[in-house]
């Protein structure tokens, strides 16, 4: 018998554990390999998971063959790689980075085959090899944040006044800066050479925080501050609206309305408030300066500015019920959470109607309310347009009609606000649609604020049934010596628009449209789209497929090609899923975009992530228990459309939102799945594009890697882009907010928030010093940490 040294040296354990990994591997390669193939996609899986059963045999079987056997195959793997995605770095990562980990193992293991006296050559030569593989693969990871040079920043050309008749520097009297949404300051006491001295200056708590796990899966905080005068006014999730000194944070007063937690739609959040000052009153008198808001329950408020109290002659008591004349509105289904717009005396809201719950929700109807009383001045329901205030005893306005749940803006030399609106009811069916509703769906409709009547609209989609309604606000601009505005979508394109007629002031094109899904006599011919500029990339391949494997990359290509996928526009349908890209939180969402107005810049932070969609037939919803909110409400809170009932159609609709697999929570796209872009608004072209959100709060599995690279996040929110040169964004799944360089898009200065930055910031002077404040509440669709806190930076 040998001794047992010799045996132990004879039967080393590590292959047999290396070539059972490396078989199993190869085992799931080559089995989802075969039905990648069959389904027409490559042919590289089934290869590989055959050759590595055979490296793994071998291995068990502790012959070195095969471990150059693997060493073989991760050449040709990397040969594969270059010829499939050439240097695309975040491309390469699931083809590469684990086949290199495993060669490491592989490269360390080796030696132990060999019984070789100078083996050690070998192994410290495989060691070396695999410090240096690491290396290159590190390498990889840290070239991946720049997608390119900037093309040059046009200097100061322009000099636009502001339509609202407000201006912002010293204070930030409006969401947007003002009703114009251009999200722009003339403040530049912040620059590029010294923002890298921002610090925090003071933080605050508004207490408003979930009262249980259940209400923490709403929560998103949304909420932009105002700053008038002396005073910063900010909004919490259940509308608590609290009042702070600009300069250290201290609470001044704060108004409670005591919103129910029943009354919580998708999302508990307040994005803003409107600041009102009525004319002719002298200053000190009651609630001559007015904070004016929706809430949750669909109550709008009046409220001093100075004080807080409730503004008693507007409304009863400071409110008016705004769910007056919708007929049946179970809570949660209509709610306030946009701040409203104030346009010659007039307050126009819309409202959040719960989304996917019943084709025949409430309405979707516009109101215009006295600033002053709150006396209903006019009601636009596009079903009956002839309805100048309440509806006739006994009716009520038209249910299912689009709605907008988002912010209008306002132009005071016209008269006019301009309502981004949604869908009808039931988002992804289209044959119950009335006529009025397919004409007003998914548009900018600019109505007369006077009479509360529509002088113009422009439609971005036909008949939609992707979610495609318009999220945010239009900035309204000077383009080319007309009044304009900047209109972006969440389809990626933006139109340039006479904001007097609609008429496009940049080219705009139609497209071929694929047909099919359930409903092919429901889906138009062709589509519009922007000639001028797009956020949009091109349509997806199955080489786009993405993972931290190439097991689940394998796994994300099967989806891909079982799916129906026509490019742009595919119709859902019901027997598979379909993949829409882009995915309806954008292109550009509610938090909208930026335009420096003396430099004639767009700033644009977008998604670029598909959804997963199904269409599911009515009885297998019944089956699954999905019902209307009010019926049977089970969990709320968690991804849109992921099992909302459509009741009274024949569907119920399942959106994987972001496409992710169920295991690892990773996204099947290959990043980046957000960036910031810059944009000549004179000439449509880009300036700078850069991937927007690190890695360091996201990874397989829920698990924060902490890793800085940045593989750009989906996002939420807008950004601020000052005089100075700098633009201020959190937004990004990484719970940071940064300053960027408008010049070239770097970034100079970030800073780790407490809670999820899905908010946009503003920035002030108090005494000559300017301020930068967010409100990052966190936000429960973007899975980032709730929080309740309000922050200030400044220069020392």
């Amino acid at each position: 018998m040998e001794p047992a040294s010799l045996q132990s040296r004879a039967r080393p354990f590590a292959p047999l554990v290396l070539g059972s990994i490396m078989a199993l591997i190869g085992l799931v390669l080559a089995a989802g390999g075969i039905w990648l193939a069959l389904l027409g996609g490559s042919a590289y899986y089934v290869l590989t998971g055959i050759a590595m059963l055979a490296s793994g045999g071998l291995l068990i079987r502790r012959n070195i063959l095969g471990g150059w056997f693997y060493c073989a195959i991760f050449v040709l793997t990397v040969i594969w790689a270059f010829a499939e995605v050439g240097a695309n770095n975040w491309a390469l990562v699931p083809r590469i980075f684990a086949p290199l980990v495993l060669l490491v193992a592989t490269l360390l293991v080796m030696p132990t085959l060999s019984f070789r006296p100078d083996r050690w050559k070998l192994g410290l030569g495989t060691s070396a090899a695999a410090v240096v593989l690491t290396a290159v693969s590190a390498m990889i990871f840290g070239s991946m944040a720049d997608t390119g040079p900037a093309q040059g920043l046009p200097g100061l050309r322009f000099e636009m006044s502001d339509p609202s008749l407000a201006s912002v520097g010293d204070d930030w009297p409006a969401y947007g800066g003002t009703d114009a949404a251009r999200r722009f300051s003339p403040l530049g006491q912040i620059t590029p050479d010294n923002v890298k001295n921002l610090k925090r200056v003071w933080l605050t708590h508004t207490g408003d925080m979930p009262s249980s796990a259940k209400i923490a899966g709403t929560y998103g905080g949304e909420n932009t501050p105002l700053k008038v005068g002396d005073t910063l006014y900010v909004c919490t999730p259940k509308n608590r609206v609290i009042a702070l000194d600009p300069a250290t944070g201290k609470q001044r007063w704060k108004f409670d309305p005591r919103v129910s937690d029943d009354a919580i739609p998708y999302t508990a959040a307040c994005r803003g408030v409107s600041y009102f000052v009525v004319p002719g009153t002298p200053a000190d008198q009651p609630c001559a300066q007015r904070i004016i808001y929706g809430t949750l329950d669909a109550r709008l408020f009046a409220i001093d500015a100075r004080t807080g109290a409730r503004c008693a002659a507007f409304g009863t008591n400071g409110e008016v019920d705004t769910k007056i004349g919708m007929g049946n509105t179970p809570p949660g289904y209509v709610s306030i959470n946009s701040p409203p717009t104030i346009v010659r005396g007039v307050v126009v809201t819309g409202h959040q109607v719960l989304d996917g719950q019943d084709r025949w929700a409430p309405s979707g109807v516009i109101r215009g309310y006295d600033a002053v009383t709150g006396k209903l001045r006019w009601a636009w329901d596009m079903m009956h347009p002839d309805w100048k205030g309440y509806p006739p005893q006994g009716q009520t306005w038209a249910r299912g009609t689009p709605n907008m749940w988002t912010i209008a803006s306002g132009d005071e030399q016209l008269g006019l606000v301009y309502l981004p609106m949604g869908n009808a009811a039931a988002d992804y069916y289209s044959s119950l649609r009335r006529p009025q509703e397919r004409d007003f769906a998914t548009s900018l409709v600019a109505l007369d604020v006077t009479t509360g009547k529509p002088r113009w609209k422009f439609q971005a989609v036909r008949d939609d049934v992707w979610d495609y309604d318009f999220g945010a606000q239009a900035s309204l601009v000077d383009y080319k010596g007309k009044p304009a505005l900047v209109l972006p979508s969440k389809q990626g394109d933006i139109y340039v628009l006479d904001r007097r007629t609609g008429q496009p002031l940049t080219p705009v094109g139609s497209i071929k449209a694929p047909g099919g899904g359930v409903e092919p006599d429901q889906r138009a011919a062709t589509q519009r789209v922007s000639l001028w500029h797009t956020l949009r990339k091109p349509d997806l391949t199955e080489r786009d497929m993405w993972g931290m494997s190439p097991i689940d990359q394998m796994i994300c290509r099967i989806q891909f090609r079982k799916a129906s996928y026509k490019g742009f526009f595919t119709p859902p349908e019901s027997d598979r899923r379909s993949i829409e890209y882009p995915g309806y939180n954008g292109g550009t969402d509610w938090g909208g975009v930026a335009v420096d107005p003396r430099r004639g810049v767009i700033v644009a932070n977008y998604n670029d992530m598909p959804n997963y969609v199904r269409l599911v037939p009515r009885a297998e919803a019944n089956r699954k228990g999905w019902a209307p909110r009010d019926q049977a409400r089970g969990e709320i809170g968690g991804a849109e459309g992921a099992g909302d009932p459509q009741a009274h159609t024949p569907y119920a609709i399942d959106v994987n939102a972001g496409w992710r697999l169920p295991l690892t929570g990773m996204l099947c796209k290959q990043p980046p799945y957000g960036g910031i872009r810059a944009i000549d608004m004179a000439t449509g072209k880009t300036i700078w594009d850069k991937p927007l959100g690190e890695a360091r709060t996201n990874g397989p599995f829920g698990i924060p890697s902490m890793l800085p690279w940045t593989i750009g996040t989906p996002n939420n929110g807008g950004s601020v882009v000052t005089a100075g040169g700098v633009i201020f964004v959190a937004a990004a799944t990484d719970n940071l907010i940064r300053a960027i360089d408008l010049k070239s898009g770097k970034v100079l200065w970030k800073d780790v928030l407490p809670a999820g930055g899905q908010a946009t910031p503003m920035t002030y002077t108090v005494n000559g010093k300017q301020y930068l404040v967010i409100a990052p509440g966190g936000h429960h669709f973007m899975e980032t940490p709730i929080g309740d806190q309000v922050i200030a930076y400044a220069l020392p």
